[in-house]
């Protein structure tokens, strides 16, 4: 089921038109209503491999969480869709993605944070290239 739901996202991505950047998300800090999610839970100001993050908290838990890099440069879109939300019975078409053109993409599994505390995958929409996500390696 993962795999064919991975193969589904980045067909979908890969099928949509370039997409334009909303310039409210540009830079660090986005606009409202998004808010620095280490202001919302526990979290680091920064988390190594995502960057400092930002969330509309309307749209938790699944997102999109901007992700920037230390400069406050939009690196990524992020969605976290909790393992019980993936099922026969749900579509996820349509992803947004404020922060622009999608490079590529990676799908990976989280046990759990705070702020999303259920098993969930990782859907990273990359703004930039494989080689400029060592931005929010440290």
């Amino acid at each position: 089921m993962k795999t064919l739901f991975a193969a589904a996202a980045i067909g979908a991505l890969a099928a949509a038109p370039a997409l334009a950047q909303d310039a409210s998300v540009a830079g660090s800090p986005p606009d409202a209503p998004y808010q620095k999610v280490s202001d919302l839970v526990p979290l680091p100001d920064f988390l190594p491999g995502m960057g400092q993050l930002f969330v509309d908290p309307a749209t938790l838990p699944a997102g999109p969480f901007m992700a920037y890099d230390r400069d406050g440069q939009l690196v990524s879109t992020i969605y976290m869709i909790p393992l019980s939300a993936m099922n026969a019975d749900t579509a996820f078409d349509n992803l947004a993605a404020p922060g622009g053109n999608v490079d590529h993409v990676d799908i990976y599994f989280n046990a759990g944070h705070p702020g999303v505390e259920e098993p969930h995958e990782h859907i990273v929409l990359w703004h930039v290239s494989v080689g400029d996500e060592s931005r929010v390696a440290e």
